[in-house]
């Protein structure tokens, strides 16, 4: 026997005993000799569509009655116990039939027909009944036309100019409680951006209507009576329809809503400010007296404080509701919610007064500690062989300084120092291996600052203006010394939930002095040469992310990101300069997709990103710098391979490296596919799980003669492309997540044999290269990988 084979037959002993174990006693508590619910199922009938089917399957054990429905415990990945299983009896089928016909009504099944049957069976003292509820639900009712018949002229011609955005499509639109739900929520949303303040959905209502127009022809004959109403229920059973009207409520239960405040427009009065509210204060009360605070008023807004903490402008730049105008409620939140998101008030809270048909605002607002400084020691450990070191401990300690509330406007600062150090254990070489420092500043401002006015910027729901300083110095030792000084400004703002970034400039200076052992990766490998050659970066970037539900299926999350950078295009063509500024634009873009279903859920993720370098400098190559370019492997990406040890392409020369083995390259591709399960809950934490598998891998983009096989082609995809496969624990502590990863190469474009592939003969280690360090080390070569990661992969 292969000794590598050995673990995992071990592994397929252990998953063995545990099925044994986890399958004993599936059923506990229950009364002997009594027949109990053992299982409930649910039988679709009729030619329904893919989507009703899942639809129905998913929601209708939802409404199984308590006393006929056996509940199962999760205990451990597809194993379960029913615990305290319910006695059955057969007269609480009529009440699970009930609310599964109720259900089936609201979605549109006017014409369903439930029958349930019931088998027991018997085991030792146990007598096992599965109930199955047979489900016809016949055709859904699609909406004929829809009307508005709203008595208050004001609010029937709104409706009727907006009638376009409706969510209902006549003769298309299948009738259901939550579309309805849904359209009067529209009008009422409608109805408050143009100034009904007031107005509530109970002020609305609609009315459904199924009956056939036919039947409302006068006759005095009964024969042909009779016949209109056969004829008319066929029609309903084969094509059931309805029609809705919306109209105005008259009555709420049997009490005359007249109150006619509610159907009046308002407009906005004055807007009050109280930004220095603390926790024991009441906003009632405080309204009241004021008298007792200082006060700065100008153009019906005023801002009562004690301290004078803050600038009167912030306040005034981010409300959008204006008094003199009518009051729109979509202002109102973007409001709130820009108060919030400026950064130095924890908590905004609101009352309001009305006078006649105008309504006055005051805000309160609840302010964070102003200065803040934290402390932050972190630990890790590096097994990915980085410059030829097998084994490095990393210790990091940090100090970081918050600013809310600079020069009194709101405005944001951060500073965080850090010092970490890298050791190494080997006693072949030097305790201490790395020593790497930094020091951050950045300034958020809650506006946009521009040497011109931006058109439409009171359109946007956030806006923000960054400014970020960086500087960094890294003392790897005998290999490189570098410094390092970034800063940017960039824009940030969002639109509904569109959210864009454009860093105008984003500038990097780099300066690095290469030691005797990276000389010598250099002499080994060529090509890292020009990876490591040191210039300036001024580039503009630009980034674009959208999260949304999918149109079609509610369960379904989506997430988009693009973003792009252009480096060298204006000081690139300064002669002067050229020699000194990498010349480069690199774009890419990730597509999410998760699609949460009854207990589990389906992730799946994919992206592409590529950058060419457009200069001739003989300096910079013909690559990205190495700080921009592509990586993959570790806890997030190919998870069979550690951080920066998959690629490039099917070359071997970082494989074969004894030292220098990361890989950086130009061009990226890879997909990830996760299946998401709960596995148990022990002591309020969710323990999951997970079956993913990963595929991908980097490139570059120039052919290099010294190292081919590293260039990207068409012609090689299939032999190029990596696969892993894998699982691993999820706990789940509600406010962060830890994970465990262990994943397998399915396919390594570094294997010779089997054009990569590893599964008809799979080895736990690929033995086909046999490495040594400077230090007679033997670097080994898994065929897996374990990754230790804080929230999901994606």
């Amino acid at each position: 026997m292969n000794f590598y084979r050995k673990p995992f037959y071990c592994l397929c002993a252990l998953i063995f005993c545990v099925c044994i174990f986890f399958s004993c006693s599936p059923v506990r508590d229950f009364q002997a000799y009594k027949p109990f619910v053992f299982q409930n199922k649910i039988n679709l009938q009729g030619n329904l569509s893919k989507d009703e089917k899942n639809s129905l399957l998913t929601n209708l054990p939802n409404y199984w009655d308590d006393s006929l429905f056996a509940r199962r415990e999760q205990r451990f990945f597809f194993f379960y116990r029913l615990k305290n299983p319910p006695v059955f009896d057969s007269a609480n089928i009529s009440r699970s039939i009930g609310f599964m016909k109720g259900y089936l009504k609201s979605q549109g099944y006017y014409s369903s027909a439930l029958s349930a049957d019931t088998s027991i069976e018997y085991h030792e003292n146990q007598q096992r009944v599965t109930v199955t509820m047979n489900v016809a639900p016949g055709k859904t009712t699609i909406i004929d036309s829809l009307a508005f018949d709203i008595q208050n002229n004001k609010l029937q011609k709104i409706a009727l100019a907006n009638s376009k955005a409706t969510l209902i499509a006549p003769k298309k639109s299948v009738f259901t409680k939550q579309l309805i739900a849904s359209e009067l929520d529209r009008l009422v949303a409608l109805y408050r951006q143009k100034g009904f303040y007031l107005l509530t959905r109970d002020n609305l209502v609609a009315e459904v209507d199924t009956t056939d127009i036919a039947l409302m022809q006068l006759t005095t004959d009964p024969a042909e009576l009779a016949q209109k109403i056969a004829e008319a229920a066929e029609r309903r059973k084969q094509n059931p329809t309805c029609i809705v009207v919306i109209k105005q409520r008259e009555k709420t239960d049997s009490v005359i809503t007249t109150d006619t405040s509610q159907l009046i427009q308002y407009h906005v009065g004055n807007i009050y400010y109280y930004p220095e509210m603390k926790a024991t204060d009441f906003p009632d009360f405080v309204m009241l007296h004021t008298n007792a605070l200082k006060a700065d008023s100008e153009k019906n807004h005023t801002m009562f404080y004690i301290q004078g903490l803050f600038k009167f402008k912030p306040l005034r730049e981010h409300t959008f509701i204006h008094p003199g105008n009518m009051y729109n409620e979509n202002n109102y939140f973007k409001t709130i919610n820009n108060l919030n998101q400026m950064g130095a008030w924890r908590q905004v809270d609101t009352r309001d007064s009305i006078r006649k048909d105008t309504v006055d605002f005051h805000f309160f607002l609840y302010p964070y500690k102003k200065q803040t400084v934290n402390y932050g020691l972190e630990a890790s450990r590096n097994s990915g062989n980085f410059l030829g070191s097998n084994n490095l401990f990393g210790l990091a300690f940090n100090v970081g300084y918050i600013n809310r509330n600079v020069w009194k406007r709101s405005i944001q600062s951060s500073t965080v120092l850090s010092n970490g150090v890298e050791l190494s254990f080997d006693p072949n070489t030097t305790l201490l291996q790395t020593l790497q420092s930094s020091l951050s500043h950045s300034y958020s401002f809650p506006k946009f600052i521009a040497p011109f006015k931006i058109k439409k910027e009171g359109k946007l729901d956030a806006i923000k203006t960054q400014l970020d300083l960086n500087a960094a110095y890294t003392d790897r030792k005998d290999f490189f010394r570098l410094r390092s000084f970034v800063a940017g400004w960039a824009y940030q703002w969002r639109k509904k939930n569109n959210v864009f970034e454009f860093k105008i400039p984003n500038i990097e200076l780099y300066s690095l002095d290469t030691l005797a052992l990276l000389d010598s990766a250099f002499n080994e490998n060529p090509f890292l040469r020009t990876s490591f050659n040191t210039g300036s970066v001024v580039s503009l970037q630009f980034s674009y992310s959208k999260t949304f539900q999918d149109r079609h299926n509610p369960n379904a999350t989506n997430y988009i990101r693009a973003a792009a950078e252009e480096s060298g295009a204006i000081l690139g063509r300064i002669k002067s300069f050229r020699d000194n500024i990498y010349q480069y634009i690199k774009v890419e873009g990730e597509y999410r997709r998760l699609l949460q279903l009854r207990k589990n859920a389906l992730a799946f993720r994919a992206m592409a990103g590529i950058g060419y370098n457009y200069g001739n400098s003989p300096r910079f190559g013909n690559t990205l710098p190495f700080f921009k370019q592509f990586v993959a492997g570790g806890p997030n990406s190919m998870r069979a391979w550690n951080l920066r040890q998959i690629g490039l392409g099917s070359s071997l020369q970082s494989d074969t490296s004894s030292t220098f083995r990361d890989r950086y390259g130009d061009m990226q591709l890879e997909a990830n596919v996760e299946y998401r399960f709960l596995l148990a809950t022990i002591g309020g934490v969710n323990i999951g799980s997970a079956l993913f598998t990963d595929i991908g891998n980097i490139w570059d983009i120039h052919k290099d003669p010294l190292n081919p096989q590293a260039a990207f082609s068409f012609n090689n995809l299939g032999k190029d492309i990596a696969v892993d496969a894998g699982t691993g624990l999820r706990l789940d502590f509600s406010y962060f997540l830890i994970r465990l990863d262990f994943g397998i190469k399915l396919k390594d474009p570094a294997m010779l044999e089997n054009n990569g592939w590893n599964i008809k003969n799979f080895t736990w280690r690929n033995k086909e290269f046999a490495i040594t360090d400077a230090s007679g080390n033997i670097i080994k070569r898994n065929n897996y990988a374990f990754q230790l990661g804080i929230g999901m992969p994606f």
